[in-house]
């Protein structure tokens, strides 16, 4: 239940959503417009791609499919099971999200897909790292899911049924985060190219190391 999850949910969710807006928006904008947070239209490129014939750019979203999906896997097997725990390695995975992103600019600037891959798996990492640490309630990467599941609160308020203020919040947080999040990205392709993605990597170590100093204090 999200009414048992630690006040400090909020902040971690809110602050992982705008380092999955920073990225989305710079892949957005170096990736020739596509999305590197969220499969939905990644998928809807591949098809397109296949009834086009564009075998390269298929192959090319086939690997950016893969690559989000072996994120999640390392995530996942990290992590296990769906019970938020003081003790596990999220400052693990958080400076894991962080290495990929910094490996990926190094590739970006010379030209080389391999970018694209490391970006998306960095995605697909903190995204079931996220729905992982947060009892599979929310996801952090896209937004799809909490405006509908916001709409759902809304149309069951109207029925008479109880609103549950802090499952809003929560959301609500996540939704400004990642817009946020994509308004600063862009903001800093246009000045720093793909540079830009060492402001979401330095974000993740930020994470990573306020996390274990937040475990050792709890632990003495």
């Amino acid at each position: 239940m999200i009414t048992k999850l630690p006040r400090w949910v909020e902040y971690g969710a809110f602050i992982l959503a705008l380092i999955a807006g920073l990225v989305n928006a710079i892949g957005f904008l170096g990736f020739k417009h596509q999305s590197v947070s969220h499969l939905s239209g990644t998928t809807t490129l591949l098809g397109t791609g296949i009834a086009d014939f564009a075998w390269a750019d298929v192959l090319h979203l086939t690997f950016i499919i893969l690559c989000f999906v072996l994120g999640a896997s390392v995530s996942g097997y990290t992590l296990r099971d769906g019970a938020l725990k003081l003790g596990r390695n999220y400052s693990g995975l958080l400076m894991l999200e962080a290495a990929l992103l910094i490996a990926s600019v190094f590739f970006l600037m010379n030209d080389s897909l391999y970018g694209h891959f490391l970006a998306s798996a960095a995605c697909g990492l903190q995204n079931a790292f996220a729905s992982t640490y947060s009892g599979a309630i929310v996801r952090t990467t896209h937004v799809t899911g909490i405006f509908t599941d916001l709409g759902i609160m809304l149309e069951g308020k109207l029925r008479g049924e109880p609103f549950d203020k802090r499952k809003a919040l929560l959301f609500i947080l996540i939704i400004v985060g990642f817009v946020l999040g994509g308004a600063l990205g862009a903001y800093l392709f246009s000045i720093l190219k793909f540079k830009a993605l060492f402001i979401p990597a330095g974000i993740c170590l930020l994470l990573a190391v306020s996390y274990s100093v937040y475990k050792t204090r709890l632990a003495s």
